[in-house]
């Protein structure tokens, strides 16, 4: 199995891994320079960087590196270690550079008005994979939507067993009225997705959560929840609110999740809206 056929296929699927890569060798070893180790995030393999006690360390470091997110670059001295069962013997050096490959932040924008169409240029820009779905053809179209991965304009209900969503996805919904946001919301929910934002009004917030909980959604399942949608800069146009839902997203992926919860709030964290869905 290719290591880049692999890390694009998990990179699909929306899954980190983490490559190591040996880039700079000292005499002799059991490997050559560029050699390249995938470690997937159950602890399989694909590749190898010569095997033996270094590989071994690599894997250790390779599954921080997944959980971190932070890069390792290691060297070893081999000595007089047996490089090989067959008793081969190297005395070289090498170093390793482990990196985390993280899939790329894919967004999933549900209504195709004016702010959708400038979401999709600032998202587009910002390294989002994105994808558009409206229920009418005339707004979700490629004319309209030209750096848009993917551009659907089946019924919602029908749409949602071709979308691929995962931990890395991103929701948004921005649809021209509050039924079909309330449709979108009662499905985004029950995904593993990362974010799910909604526009609207705080008393919309509160109608939207009532209603669902009335269905029998549970409270915790809107946790990840954030509405009204963005970051509160004073946005008023399409534009500016596509920014300020930009901006909120990219601190979501950036940083941590301290950081980020200081400044973006899911609906539970707004002590008005807390009290009021009591």
């Amino acid at each position: 199995m290719d290591v880049f056929d692999e890390l694009i296929r998990l990179r699909t699927l929306g899954q980190k891994c983490a490559l190591a890569t040996i880039v700079q060798v000292k005499g002799s070893i059991p490997s050559f320079e560029s050699a390249k180790l995938l470690v997937r995030e159950d602890g399989s393999l694909v590749g190898t960087i010569g095997g033996g006690c270094v590989e071994a360390e690599v894997w250790n470091a390779a599954r921080e590196v997944i959980e971190t997110n932070k890069p390792r670059h290691m060297s070893f001295s081999l000595g007089q270690d047996a490089a090989y069962d067959n008793g081969l013997i190297c005395g070289g050096q090498l170093d390793v550079f482990v990196e985390c490959i993280s899939p790329q932040p894919a967004v999933i924008i549900f209504g195709g008005g004016h702010i959708s169409k400038s979401l999709a240029k600032v998202l587009d820009m910002a390294g989002f994979r994105v994808t558009v779905a409206d229920n009418r053809e005339t707004y979700a179209n490629r004319e309209r939507f030209p750096e848009a991965d993917a551009v659907y304009s089946d019924e919602y209900e029908d749409l949602y067993p071709k979308l691929t969503v995962n931990e890395s996805t991103y929701i948004v919904i921005v649809t021209r009225g509050h039924r079909d946001d309330m449709r979108i919301l009662r499905w985004a929910v029950t995904t593993p997705s990362k974010y799910i934002s909604m526009i609207g009004s705080k008393r919309k917030v509160i109608a939207v959560v009532h209603e669902l909980e009335k269905e029998g959604l549970p409270r915790e399942a809107f946790e990840r929840v954030f509405a009204p949608m963005g970051l509160e800069i004073g946005a008023e146009s399409p534009e500016e609110i596509a920014i300020s839902v930009g901006a909120e997203m990219i601190a979501m992926r950036r940083l941590p999740e301290g950081k980020w919860r200081s400044l973006s709030k899911s609906i539970f964290c707004d002590e008005h809206l807390r009290a009021l869905l009591k």
